[in-house]
């Protein structure tokens, strides 16, 4: 079955960094477009970045120039890169794939930006 296991997050004061990782299962990784997304408390899930099979990215205005979305298709992952992290970037960070019509969630790693 599709499994994706994020890790990575954590405390950062701003200004730090964070490398998130997305390991995953189940499914021909090479093959699909990986995002990940972010839920603050009270807000809606907002999708951060996006990369497709051929290695396009997308990124959310409010991250752009700030994070890097890649991936590494021989260890079917793949990795969102924050610097200059600030306090609205805490929230809950969900990798996320879209398998043969079905939206796959992993269980999310927190990022906490504080000083």
């Amino acid at each position: 079955q599709v499994q994706l296991v994020e890790s990575g997050g954590g405390l950062v004061q701003p200004g730090g960094s964070l490398r998130l990782s997305c390991a995953t299962s189940g499914f021909i990784f090479r093959i699909y477009a990986m995002g990940w997304y972010r839920q603050a408390p009270g807000k809606q899930r907002e999708l951060v970045a996006r990369i497709t099979s051929g290695g396009s990215t997308n990124y959310v205005d409010s991250v752009k120039g700030r994070a890097t979305i890649s991936r590494d298709n021989t260890k079917n992952t793949v990795y969102l890169q924050m610097n200059s992290l600030k306090p609205e970037d805490t929230a809950v960070y969900y990798c996320n794939a879209n398998v043969n019509a079905h939206n796959y969630w992993g269980q999310g790693t927190q990022v906490i930006v504080s000083s």
